[in-house]
């Protein structure tokens, strides 16, 4: 039996369309030119389909194309973001994160501290949120910057970007957004948001894997220092041959994301809803992270019950029970751990994610699934 697949948090499978348009650049007949190469047709073809998906990209998030930087990924993004603001840091040499980022936010923050720079960790509400007074309250005089994400990739609770960052603006540092699980999902405009960098991942979206771009609005521009050197190319940020299939895919996936993105919203909130209806009335299943602050696409549940049958379960459905970035480590989820469950109810708990090709039928079978691994239900 084919496992059902309640995992888009951890990937996406490509969209039909985006293959085909990644295809118009793979072979000999195709357009398969370096960008770089502007001295002759293939290479300017190229460019084109480089910039027209830069274009897409910018569309979906609200800014100029000018503004998007191609990147390997949202881990290379929030790399070049962080590391590249530390580059050129001078005397402000404080960061504020959160304990419920991704590990690639963590991992990077971390390495920043043992190179000197002074962190604060902001905890978590019990509902999983990070307040915008906790970040008020952490603000100092020598602050560099603030990174956290808009949409939290194990819990699906939504941070509260717009008044974060009029905070974080009015104090004269910079903001830092990871928004590899929000862009397609939620309405990002990027001309009205405080934000100075904002990390995005095309394969969270219906994309290839191994493409992503980071957004550098003016405020941060000058403060960034090149992580990757070797040509000069994406204005200095991040050299490399460019991907050219790779980007036309993202430009696509993003540009299908846009169209269908409040039509998405709406039908996954009536299945998602549905979804935990029924199973918060199973014995010993509660939810993790808040109630209504959050998107429809992810739901996180606690399942306390002591003789529920996870290895049943495991064979039936492909899901999380942590983010996919922590999948080689056995202990249990750092972001549940930080809503202060305990190592036993962090362990029994599964990120259940929607997608673009979830069903209703989908969600019936994976409830009857649950109900058979869970005594009593």
């Amino acid at each position: 039996m084919q496992q059902l697949y309640f995992d888009y948090a951890a990937t996406t499978p490509i969209d039909d369309a985006v293959i085909t348009d990644m295809l118009s650049c793979m072979g000999r007949a195709s357009t398969f030119g370096n960008p770089a190469s502007a001295s002759h047709g293939f290479g300017q073809r190229a460019r084109l389909a480089v910039e027209t998906a830069r274009e897409q990209v910018a569309a979906l998030v609200g800014t100029q194309a000018g503004n998007i930087i191609w990147t390997s990924g949202a881990t290379e993004s929030n790399n070049l973001a962080l590391k590249g603001l530390a580059a050129k840091a001078g005397e402000r040499r404080h960061l504020i994160t959160s304990t419920i980022e991704h590990k690639a936010v963590l991992d990077t923050v971390l390495q920043l501290q043992r190179e000197g720079f002074e962190v604060t960790w902001l905890a978590p509400d019990r509902d999983g949120l990070i307040q915008p007074q906790a970040v008020a309250e952490a603000l100092r005089g020598d602050t560099l910057a603030v990174s956290l994400m808009l949409v939290n990739n194990e819990l699906g609770t939504l941070t509260d970007i717009q008044a974060i960052g009029a905070l974080v603006r009015a104090h004269g540092a910079l903001l830092h957004v990871d928004a590899a699980q929000a862009a397609g999902k939620v309405a990002i405009d990027l001309a009205t948001l405080a934000v100075d960098l904002m990390s995005f991942s095309a394969h969270k979206s219906y994309g290839p894997k191994g493409i992503g771009a980071l957004f550098v609005g003016e405020r941060a521009r000058p403060c960034l220092g090149a992580q990757i050197h070797g040509g000069g190319h994406e204005q200095g940020l991040r050299s490399g041959t460019l991907a050219t299939h790779q980007i036309v895919g993202m430009g696509s996936a993003f540009a299908l994301a846009g169209a269908q993105r409040e039509a998405e919203w709406a039908r996954l909130s009536g299945l998602s809803l549905d979804l935990r209806e029924r199973l918060l009335a199973l014995p010993g299943v509660a939810l993790n992270g808040h109630p209504t602050q959050r998107v429809p696409h992810t739901v996180n549940l606690c399942i306390g019950h002591p003789f529920f049958n996870m290895r049943q379960f495991s064979e039936q459905v492909a899901f999380s029970s942590t983010s996919a970035c922590n999948s080689a480590s056995s202990g249990p989820s750092h972001v549940l751990r930080a809503l202060g469950l305990s190592d036993a109810q962090a362990s029994g708990s599964v990120r259940l994610s929607l997608g673009r090709y979830t069903t209703a039928q989908d969600v019936e079978q994976l409830v009857q699934i649950i109900k058979g691994c869970l005594p009593g239900a």
